[in-house]
């Protein structure tokens, strides 16, 4: 009997864990370069790259990248919402992407390379709003920010060799990011929002 008590004890603490872990699903062009600015965040359990948004069931990189698929490279993060919350998700995600870009982000162009927030509930969806209208208030007149905020849909997890690209293959993705102009635009972005 002691065993039975403790087995649902331990399956309980389980559950009420889990329940604390949350979803979150950014599109900011190059999945690549989104998993790492939210693997640094304490809270961050993991990030995996895939594909969102389309009408494509189970699509490949190759499909995907053809632009045909309407999926959008995206970004799944499961987070401790007691360690990290939802607003602290966006600030980084903010701070990650060209929210002025409608055709893709840096050197990506298509529609499989746009920016979107992917919102799960009505929580997540006004939080996205909000963070994007104080955004742009803080913009006035400079830019115009073009990041679309969508329902949630389907998330399809990309194949293995693109997990953890930015830690698996370090010197090609620095490469990348680098010929891509990633950090520079980043920069750029900062300034008109940010200016010194």
């Amino acid at each position: 009997m002691s065993r039975y008590i403790l087995a649902l004890l331990l399956y309980s603490i389980s559950i009420i864990a889990y329940a604390e872990n949350e979803v979150a699903v950014f599109a900011g062009g190059c999945f690549w370069c989104m998993e790492g600015p939210f693997d640094k965040l304490d809270g961050v359990i993991s990030t995996t790259s895939g594909y969102t948004g389309g009408h494509t069931e189970n699509p490949t990189y190759e499909e995907t990248s053809s632009g045909r698929t309407g999926h959008y490279e995206a970004v799944r993060i499961i987070y401790d919402s007691t360690k990290v919350s939802y607003q602290k998700l966006l600030d980084v995600y903010w701070k990650n992407i060209d929210p002025f870009d409608a055709r893709g982000q840096f050197c990506d162009k298509g529609p499989q390379y746009r920016a979107a927030i992917f919102a799960r509930n009505d929580e997540e969806k006004e939080l996205a709003n909000k963070s994007k209208a104080e955004l742009q208030d803080k913009l006035k007149n400079k830019a115009t920010i073009v990041t679309e905020i969508l329902p949630a849909s389907v998330f399809y997890t990309a194949e293995d060799y693109h997990q953890d690209y930015y830690i698996n293959n370090s010197v090609r993705y620095k490469y990348y990011r680098y010929a891509c102009g990633r950090d520079k635009r980043l920069e750029q972005v900062e300034n008109i929002i940010n200016p010194k």
